[in-house]
Parts: C-alpha cells; sequence; structure tokens
C-alpha cells in the first residue's frame, strides 16, 4: 500500500542487498501499513531494527514502487513487541526465535537493560549457559558501540567497510584520535593513504600547512616507496614527491626531517654524496643483515682430494657428468660460509644442490631446504627428494601473545635454527625484511647456500637481496650458464635464454610447448585468451582450466589484471544459485572463486583438514601471491572461506576481503616464485616501464609445459629489446663494504667449532 506522507516507520524485515564500501542498501520496512522497499545508504542497519525515516517516493522502471531514504534515525526498541523482533532477527548470534521469545517472557521490558548491566542473569533461562550470557551481552554491547561508531565515522566521509576496520583497531579511542590526529589511520590501518587521512584532517580543522601535517604526508611517501620496492628515498626525491603531494615547496618539506629524526622515526645516511632518507627500521633491517651475513662469511677445512673422490663417485652413481661450474659449486659449498649460486632455466641448478645434498650427507650434517612460497618449496622436495619448507614455517611464524597482535618468529637468535647447512631456493623473491628475520635465526658456523636466478624481476616486497649480494662481490658466486634441458619439448627454456640474451625468439609454432596467435586488436585478443584457457589448453595439457595461469604485465586497461578477472570470472565461474557471492570494491567473489592474497597477513589463521574433517595441522600466516579456491561463502557468519595450497584453508571476515583479488590472471610481478602447467601472456601494447626483458623473461619461466602468448609479434621483440628496469633504492651492496665487518677462519673465531664439521 502506498503512502502519502514523506516519514515511514517500521521494523527491517529483510536486507535485500548492501554494499559494505558505500552503504547503498536495498531493505523491506514492515510498517502499520504493510511492507515497504526503501534504498538509500545506511552506515550501520540490521535486520530486526525500527527505523524513522524521511523518504521520496519512486517508481522504479525495473522495480517498481519503492522509497528513497533522505534520512532516518535508528530507534531503540522500547516495547517487548519491537524487542522480541530485533532479538529473534539474528542480529545477535545465538538468539534465534524461540529463545528470544523465552528472553521477552522473562525480563518483559527490562530485558535490555538486564543484557547491559546485569547479562549474567540471562543464565536463568533455560537454553543459556552463563558462558553464552556473557557472549550474549558483548555482542548486544559491540552492536550499540558499533552503530554509534558508525554514525560519528560518516560524518569524516569514512565508508561502511572501513569504518568497521578504524574501529576493530581502534575501540572507543577512535573519537579521540579522530579529533586530535587523524593521520594516525594512515600508520595504522592499510588501505586508509595519506590522502584519505588528509581529507579527515581537513574535517577535523587541521591546517594545511601545520607540520604535523608535512610530516604525515613524509612517512606515506616513504612507505609508499617501500610498497614499491625500495629501501630508501634519495633526500632531493623524497623531498619533491611529498611537496607535490601537498602543493607546498620541497625546501618547506626538507625543514621537517629532522624532527622526524629526533622522533626517531627516520634515518639520513649519506653515501657517496648521496642523502639516503630511511624509515628508521629499514635502515637497521639492511645494516644489521649485512653484519650477519659478514659473520657467516667463514672458511671450513676441506681435504680437496677426498672430496673430489667423492664427487666422482656421485656423479658415477647417478649416471652423470658435471660441469665445471657445478663441480665449483659443489667445493665451494663445503669450504665456504656463504655461497651464492645462480643461473637461468634449465642451468642444473636442482642438480647441482642434490649433489650437495649427498655431500653434506656424507659429512652426517644436518641440512635444511627453504624456499620463499608454499609452491617454490613444493617444488624443491620434488626436485630433491628432501622436505623443503617455506622460509615462515622454517622461522616458525606465530601470532601475538599476551594480547600483542604483532606477529613473530619463534626462530631468532634466542632460538636459532639447528642445522649445519641451510639452502634456499628461489632467492630473487626474498625481501629485506625476510632476509633479516632468517639471518637472526642462523647461528655463525652454519652455512648458507643461497639459489636463484638474478635475471628475475626482483621481490614484491622492498629490497633487491640476490642482486645486491651479487654485485657486492664480498661473496663467491657460481654462475651456471651451460644449458642441461635442451630436448625437443624445451622450447621454452631456450626462448627463454635468447630473450635474457636480447635475442629474438621462434615464433614459428613448430614445437610442443611454445606457441604465438597473432592478433591485432583488443577485442580478438580477450576472445583468444578465453578460448586457450577455458578450451583448447585443458583439453591439449589435460589438465583443469584453473591450473591454466594468465599473465599480464599491467593491473589496468583493457588486458590488465582488474578488467581480465572479470572476463575470466565470467567465462570460467559464471553466476549460479547454487553458488553464493559477495559483492567486493565494484566486483564479485563467488564460491568457485581463483583468489590470491595480495599482502602478507601474519595474524591469519589456518587449518589442514582430514577426510572425516578432522584438523591434522595448524598454523599462522598467509601471504602476498598464495594462490587459493574459495569453497565457501557464509553471509551469516559473514566470513569467507578459502582453500590455499596444500590444502590450508583460511577464513576471513568480511571486513577483510580488500586482502583477496580474483587470480585468473595476476601480474607477472605477482607470479614469482610459482610455477603453472602454462602460461598465457597477452601482449598487444604496453608502456615500456612495464614491458620490458625482464619481465617477458620472468613470464616466460614461469610455465613448466606451455607457453602460449597471444598478441602482435612487434611487442614480443619491442619487449626483447627494452632493457630498461625501475631502479630499485637499497643499500645492501654498501653495508656490505662498510669497514668494521671482517670474515673469519671458522677454527680462530670459534675454538669449539660449532660448525660441527664431522668428516674433516
Amino acid at each position: 500500500m502506498m503512502m502519502d506522507t514523506n516519514k515511514l516507520e517500521g521494523y527491517v524485515s529483510h536486507i535485500r542487498y548492501h554494499n559494505e564500501d558505500n552503504g547503498y542498501t536495498v531493505l523491506e520496512l514492515e510498517t502499520t501499513h504493510g511492507d515497504e522497499i526503501l534504498v538509500g545508504n545506511f552506515h550501520y542497519i540490521g535486520e530486526g531494527e525500527y527505523l524513522s525515516c524521511q523518504v521520496e517516493y519512486k517508481e522504479h522502471p525495473t522495480h517498481g514502487p519503492q522509497y528513497q531514504v533522505l534520512s532516518y534515525v535508528v530507534k531503540e526498541p522500547e516495547d517487548k513487541e519491537a524487542m522480541e523482533r530485533y532479538l529473534a532477527s539474528g542480529a545477535i548470534k545465538g538468539i534465534g526465535a524461540a529463545l528470544a521469545k523465552r528472553i521477552i517472557k522473562k525480563f518483559k521490558k527490562d530485558t535490555f537493560r538486564i543484557m547491559e548491566e546485569e547479562p549474567e542473569r540471562l543464565a536463568e533461562i533455560k537454553g543459556i549457559s552463563l558462558q553464552k550470557a556473557m557472549n550474549i551481552a558483548v555482542q548486544f554491547q559491540e552492536k550499540q558501540e558499533m552503530r554509534h561508531v558508525m554514525m560519528f565515522l560518516s560524518e569524516y566521509g569514512i565508508s561502511n567497510q572501513m569504518a568497521v576496520r578504524i574501529y576493530e583497531e581502534y575501540g572507543d579511542a577512535v573519537y579521540e584520535i579522530l579529533k586530535t590526529n587523524p593521520y594516525r589511520l594512515a600508520e595504522d590501518i592499510h588501505g586508509i593513504g595519506f590522502k584519505i587521512a588528509d581529507g579527515i584532517a581537513a574535517r577535523a580543522g587541521i591546517a594545511a600547512d601545520s607540520e604535523f601535517r608535512v610530516c604525515a604526508a613524509i612517512l606515506y611517501v616513504l612507505q609508499q616507496a617501500v610498497a614499491a620496492g625500495h629501501v630508501f628515498l634519495p633526500r632531493q626525491i623524497l623531498c619533491r614527491n611529498t611537496g607535490n603531494l601537498l602543493n607546498v615547496p620541497g625546501d618547506f618539506v626538507s625543514d621537517q626531517l629532522m624532527g622526524l629524526i629526533l622522533d626517531k622515526k627516520l634515518i639520513i645516511r649519506t653515501v657517496e654524496e648521496e642523502e639516503r632518507v630511511y624509515l628508521r627500521n629499514y635502515y637497521f633491517m639492511e645494516l644489521n643483515s649485512a653484519g650477519m651475513l659478514l659473520g657467516l662469511d667463514l672458511t671450513f677445512p676441506v681435504n680437496k682430494d677426498e672430496l673430489d673422490q667423492r664427487i666422482t663417485q656421485l656423479e658415477e652413481e647417478a649416471d652423470m657428468e658435471l660441469d665445471v661450474m657445478q663441480k665449483s659449486a659443489v667445493r665451494t659449498a663445503m669450504s665456504q660460509g656463504v655461497l651464492i649460486v645462480t643461473g637461468g632455466p634449465g642451468t642444473g641448478k636442482t642438480t647441482t644442490i642434490n649433489l650437495m645434498i649427498r655431500c653434506f650427507e656424507m659429512e652426517d650434517m644436518e641440512i635444511v631446504l627453504a624456499a620463499p612460497t608454499g609452491r617454490a618449496a613444493k617444488r624443491m622436495t620434488e626436485a630433491t627428494g628432501y622436505e623443503a619448507r617455506t622460509i615462515h614455517r622454517l622461522l616458525e611464524l606465530t601470532g601475538g601473545i599476551e594480547g600483542n597482535e604483532q606477529y613473530h618468529f619463534e626462530k631468532n637468535e634466542k632460538n636459532p635454527i639447528e642445522a649445519d647447512v641451510i639452502i634456499l631456493d628461489e632467492m630473487s623473491m626474498v625481501d629485506i625484511s625476510l632476509m633479516y628475520a632468517l639471518l637472526k635465526a642462523v647461528l655463525p658456523g652454519t652455512r648458507l647456500i643461497l639459489v636463484g636466478d638474478s635475471n628475475q624481476l626482483p621481490s614484491v616486497g622492498p629490497g633487491n637481496v640476490l642482486k645486491d649480494l651479487i654485485e657486492a662481490d664480498t661473496f663467491p658466486v657460481v654462475r651456471l650458464t651451460r644449458i642441461y634441458r635442451q630436448e625437443e619439448t624445451s622450447q621454452i627454456v631456450r626462448n627463454a635464454h635468447r630473450i635474457n640474451q636480447g635475442l629474438q625468439i621462434s615464433l614459428d609454432n613448430k614445437n610442443r610447448d611454445f606457441f604465438f596467435f597473432e592478433r591485432n586488436d583488443l577485442r580478438s585478443v580477450i576472445g583468444g585468451v578465453v578460448y586457450l584457457v577455458r578450451d583448447r589448453l585443458p583439453s591439449y595439457l589435460h589438465v583443469d582450466p584453473f591450473e591454466i595461469q594468465v599473465l599480464t604485465p599491467m593491473r589496468k586497461g583493457e588486458l590488465g589484471v582488474e578488467h581480465l578477472n572479470q572476463v575470466l570470472q565470467y567465462y570460467l565461474n559464471p553466476a549460479d544459485p547454487s553458488r553464493a557471492e559477495r559483492e567486493v570494491r565494484g566486483g564479485i567473489f563467488r564460491e568457485g572463486d581463483k583468489v590470491m592474497q595480495i599482502r602478507n597477513n601474519y595474524k591469519l589463521s589456518w587449518k589442514i583438514t582430514n577426510r572425516k574433517g578432522f584438523t591434522v595441522e595448524e598454523g599462522m600466516g598467509v601471504f602476498n601471491g598464495d594462490l587459493g579456491i574459495i569453497r565457501q561463502i557464509n553471509t551469516f557468519t559473514e566470513r569467507i572461506t578459502v582453500v590455499f595450497d596444500e590444502n590450508r584453508q583460511a577464513e576471513y571476515p568480511f571486513s577483510s576481503l580488500d586482502e583477496l583479488e580474483l587470480a585468473y590472471a595476476i601480474t607477472i610481478h605477482k607470479s614469482q616464485g610459482s610455477e603453472y602447467p602454462a602460461v598465457v601472456l597477452p601482449l598487444l601494447s604496453g608502456p615500456p616501464v612495464l614491458c620490458n626483458r625482464n619481465l617477458l623473461y620472468t613470464a616466460v619461466t614461469r610455465a613448466q609445459r606451455c607457453v602460449a602468448i597471444i598478441g602482435r609479434e612487434a611487442m614480443v621483440d619491442q619487449m626483447i629489446r627494452n632493457e630498461t628496469e625501475q631502479r630499485r633504492y637499497t643499500g645492501l651492496k654498501e653495508c656490505l663494504s662498510i669497514s668494521g665487518y671482517t670474515g673469519a677462519d671458522c677454527t680462530d673465531a670459534y675454538p669449539s667449532n660449532p660448525c660441527r664439521q664431522k668428516g674433516s
């Protein structure tokens, strides 16, 4: 029944749609005159609540008559009927219709006061234990507080989803923080950058030229630089970028640096007349990592004749012959504390590692293998027959204790890794933060062998560890260059090396594993990608379409990650009434979707269950680049369950879904350390800063069995010729040359010989 009045009151009987980002909601309101459809922006609303709204009647061309909400007030339930309706709505988990009726029958109009002031009395009702009573009270109080906070934050233009995260971070302290120092939000909460915090500060009345604002902007620019892979910024660039952000002179920015230094937030170090500005913790990560590495640079006594005989014996047993560089790597591994082995695909890195392991085993040494990602560790295990773990697992990542929510590693300088030898693979992926954490847990006297391809893209996180270590020329480096995989099916390997050498590659399709499809317009390229992923390659390789990975240089544009994911989701996992959905950031997550974690979350727990549903293993941490499948979207508990590699299941609250994104297509940078049965590369056009030789080389080497490039041959040639790489501002190389750090002979430095060398 339509009403002429511009005011409506009633109960929210059903929420048809709610957008977490902007609060746009479609709901059914039960009034004394019947049910009405309301649309509007609600900062925080739940079924069962009582609304008083100012509305405007509209006739929607598709959905029919409805009311546009101009303003509203959520009223506390006052009578017994209203209270029972609210409790029975599911707003408080654990209370259904029957239990709500019993609670109201017992306490009548005094129900809400009891829940706030005397919650233990709820246990007087059959079906409510004392623990459940307290849980109900906590939920009830949180709902009240959340509503007040939502309304308060809405005055600052903060979205619903972000408001939930702010409240979870600060609780009641949010009021004081927003009024006095809103820039804390940019430091403490992922997703609130300086610009959002700056807008809040402007609403709070903080002056545009305040020193407070400039200091916050300096920290923000440095944090953005870290997110882009830099460890520091030159002072001139930092001041220029901050000045551009604030629209103030660079000199004005420069004047504020000293205050941040005195506050122990920044460090400035001059190297060859360049002033380098660091966030304090990253400066010490680099400096201390260099010191710890040099402390491992020991010399071990080795009988060279016996070792050569042993290598020959192992070659005969394996029916193979190592080249000069592989033998050099094994000899150096036995005699030196730190060794770097680098080489491209098919150059025998795995064979070399296997021989090292056999030699160390003959000396009865304790060997530990690790890699940055689960996929890389799994490949290492399969290739060596020796268990490999992720570096995070090796270091025994755990959540906070006694209320401290920050992650930490159980393995550290006080509880080091018990091993004689540590071999790390895929070192190009290791950033300075992870390297620092690892080195703290390595005892002097432990051999550290670092293996990787220095021509791969650098780590997603800050630093360029592998390249810096090689260029420092401080530790022995063995470069493997001879290509062993020259079988008929290894065109991937041959082309990868030609790309790395700047040579044209074969695109004639006269092989079984490297294909090129010339397409010259967006529509045909996108159509070709869908055909290859959904139809052609699964049948050719006998794999699931989800095992085929689309890699692209860009995030934006028609051939960027964001658009390709929408297209591929439509064709590979279309809408279906049997699969639950959740709207996120203008897109959709659907049960069955392929997704990727886009930042490290050290606090997120996971578990592995057996067929009967029993938990067989638990752990902490899901990391940037981890791929998984959405198993369940539970709208009642407001959680999404994702199954990652090794059958690890993790649950995400709806408020944390910005940590995930669709992964039918991912950037080439995000593919580091992973391998896929097949890789599809759409290459039509793109900016030179992204489309370079290094990027193409990395993409091609991610494929195990098949590479399919679709686009323009001229674009492929252009990428091969483009040697430009964006510089990363890192200082590990220079830190290794600081005087005062020196290597030492193992026996002289450690008379008790903690190296535990048994065979020499």
